[in-house]
């Protein structure tokens, strides 16, 4: 019977360990198939647009007259082919800019021949193309480069016809994030540099000024009109190389960059701003043109260049420099005109061309940036490449509207007119504050002020009283007394110090503490040598002081050296020395005919002239007294110590020899280092501030 029940628990316990064995592993199995799930949902999630693996870039070359760049350079090509894109550049597309076949080859791109490259995804170009190169182009294709919507639009038209997306480079937004797609403010800058280097090739002249035994040679000068990219790149290149430049714009906020190049600021003097949409500058008033012609015809008579940059978006360049202003320049003077293809400011301008009207020579390229194509190129692939992988996310290529780059820079969406984008939004701007009511403050009440100040001071005479019940015996109360007049002298005497005197201040403090040598020749006993281990160690009390003496004057007088102006009266400090020799030679007249008291006037004279070397490093007027006063100080109380010891001569000796060493120490060591670097070393403010953070804080000039 045992057996049977035996069996039967047996039975029932696996049955339960089997059981629960099954909802483990089913609740396994459950949370298996729900991270498989979770997996599957997160591979197949759709990404917006077409993935970069998909796409090819067709690079073709620039068919416009002249032109040199290419929109790709090989460093670019490799970025994008590792973002997966498909490269194709046509054959010889890169090779005015000094960029190879084998170059592009190498960086990931396929060499292909012209219609090969029309066939591809996206076209990335410099210039926009010509209406016979329309033709070439796949519909539904896309196409990014430069485009000015507002002067081609007959080219929109026929690209429309083929359903391309177009967007153009020179419309992408000026705003903070699309900075590294500003390929306008990137080629500006190639052309403001340019320009200067065209001028001095066809200048008769050195740029900068020279003085040689030959004679002198006066510097060139440059009138820059507009402060935009190309402008502010033509001021510094112009600068540096040593002439006067002068630079007008209609934007008032271009005045400080432009004297942050060195240059002159020649504003209109008349009251408008002229700050447009995007950072150019907008179509001013007849009244502002008229005093702006007038300035330019005054400069035009003086100058012997002039760089002209002025264009307003969607418009012909404004003619701002007339044929009576380029006839009264000097002969041999220069015009380059950046905005000769937008038609010039200056009216004899012929774009494209350089040549001489009036012995003036006009250079009229269109193809500036062009010129350093090996840079332009460069900079504009990284501009266009940054562009195209902005447009969409996580590798995929997707026109997106509400993207604010995108929407400012579209100008056709398959075939569909998206130029000119709508207005951004205006910020609301918010409510003025109300002001806030400031109440008044109450009357004083004098009652109550007068009644503080007397409670304060019967508590701290109060407590003296309580200290002289208390004291234990006279010379307690002698040490407090002591105590309460030094502090309060020093705090009278400190507090007023000039901020620039803090470093010389504690210099002097810190020799006037060398007095301390006082108590070491006390102790100093024996002849030539101490004659035991209390009167070595005073030796070496005495040796230590005595450096703070030497080098701590001194420091001081160097220190205040630095604040001397070469405008400064002349000083005749020198002369501090004859009340300190008149004293010292009366005090030891009076010691060696006996007079007792003599050594504490004499000690008391010590300690006024080192009160007064404090106080009178308190004003710059008076630092120099006082430093003289502290050397005084200190060497009548030394003198006075002398003279109530009365040494013999052997000890006189081994007194000297100790004081004598310790200050050549001190002077040796503030001769050998920087004064700077011995401020930081024998004497700070407490804050790390040497003399020379006060000196250059303070405004004062190095003699």
């Amino acid at each position: 019977m045992y057996r049977l029940q035996h069996a039967s628990a047996m039975v029932d316990a696996i049955g339960s360990h089997v059981t629960k064995l099954s909802i483990r592993y089913g609740r396994s199995l459950k949370t298996v198939s729900k991270l498989y799930c979770q997996k599957t949902d997160q591979v197949t999630e759709k990404i917006a647009g077409i993935s970069y693996k998909e796409l090819t870039i067709g690079i073709p070359k620039e068919m416009f007259q002249n032109e040199r760049r290419v929109a790709l350079s090989p460093a670019v090509t490799s970025k994008l082919a590792k973002k997966g894109f498909t490269v194709n550049i046509e054959e010889n597309a890169g090779s005015e800019a000094k960029f190879t076949n084998d170059m592009f080859v190498e960086s990931g791109g396929n060499l292909k021949s012209r219609e090969e490259i029309y066939n591809a995804d996206i076209i990335l170009r410099v210039r926009a193309p010509q209406l016979e190169e329309v033709k070439l182009f796949k519909d539904n294709t896309n196409l990014i480069s430069f485009l000015y919507p507002a002067q081609n639009k007959a080219l929109i038209d026929e690209l429309a016809k083929k359903n391309l997306t177009v967007f153009a480079m020179d419309c992408v937004p000026r705003i903070s994030r699309a900075q590294v797609f500003d390929a306008l403010s990137s080629m500006g800058n190639m052309a403001g540099y340019k320009a200067v280097i065209e001028a001095a090739n066809n200048f008769g002249r050195f740029f900068t000024g020279q003085i040689t035994a030959a004679g002198k040679v006066p510097p060139a000068k440059v009138f820059v009109i507009g402060g935009g990219v190309a402008g502010l790149a033509a001021i510094g290149t112009a600068k540096s190389m040593g002439a006067i430049v002068r630079a007008n714009d209609t934007r008032p906020e271009v005045k400080e960059q432009v004297e942050s190049f060195g240059a002159e600021f020649v504003p209109v003097p008349y009251e408008e701003s002229g700050s447009g949409v995007g950072g150019y500058a907008k179509e001013m008033s007849p009244e502002f043109l008229a005093a702006q012609k007038a300035l330019f015809a005054k400069q035009c008579k003086d100058v012997d260049i002039v760089i002209t940059t002025a264009l307003i978006p969607g418009k012909p360049a404004p003619k701002l420099i007339t044929r009576e202003m380029v006839e009264s320049m000097k002969p041999g003077s220069v015009i380059v005109d950046l905005a000769s293809e937008m038609g010039g400011n200056v009216e004899t301008t012929l774009p494209g061309e350089l040549y001489k009207y009036k012995d003036v020579t006009h250079i009229g390229y269109t193809d500036f940036p062009s010129r350093l194509a090996t840079q332009s190129s460069t900079l504009y692939a990284n501009n266009i490449s940054k562009f195209l992988l902005s447009i969409g996310e996580k590798d995929h290529y997707n026109v997106n509207l509400e993207d604010e780059v995108v929407r400012g820079s579209i100008i056709l969406h398959k075939g569909k007119m998206m130029w000119p984008p709508p207005a951004p939004k205006q910020v609301p701007v918010p409510a003025p504050p109300k002001a806030v009511e400031i109440v008044p403050p109450p009357p004083p009440n004098y009652l109550r002020e007068t009644l503080n100040r007397s409670l304060v001071y019967t508590g701290g005479l109060g407590g003296l009283a309580g200290l002289g019940m208390i004291s234990p015996n006279p010379a307690f109360t002698t040490m407090v007394t002591t105590f309460g007049l030094a502090g309060i002298v020093g705090y009278h005497t400190v507090w007023g110090v000039s901020p620039a005197l803090h470093s010389p201040l504690m210099s002097v403090t810190n020799a006037i503490s060398g007095i301390t040598a006082a108590g070491g020749l006390l102790l100093m006993g024996g002849g030539y040598f101490p004659n035991s281990t209390a009167a070595s160690l005073a030796a070496v009390a005495a040796f230590i002081s005595s450096i703070n003496i030497g080098g701590g004057f001194l420091v001081t007088q160097r220190m205040l050296d630095m604040f001397k102006r070469p405008t400064d009266p002349p000083e005749y400090n020198k002369l501090y020395s004859i009340p300190g020799i008149v004293f010292l030679g009366g005090y030891a007249y009076a010691a060696q005919a006996g007079y007792p008291d003599i050594h504490q006037m004499a000690y008391l004279a010590a300690s006024l002239c080192c009160v007064g070397a404090l106080t009178g490093l308190s004003s710059q007027k008076t630092s120099r007294l006082g430093n003289a006063l502290g050397m005084i100080g200190v060497s009548t109380g030394v003198a006075a110590t002398l003279g109530i010891l009365q040494p013999t001569p052997e000890l006189c000796v081994q007194m000297a020899t100790a004081m004598g060493l310790g200050k050549e120490w001190g002077r040796c060591s503030c001769y050998i280092r920087d004064i700077t670097a011995n401020a930081r070393i024998v004497c700070t403010d407490g804050y790390g501030h040497g003399p020379g953070w006060y000196y250059w804080h303070s405004g004062c000039q190095e003699n």
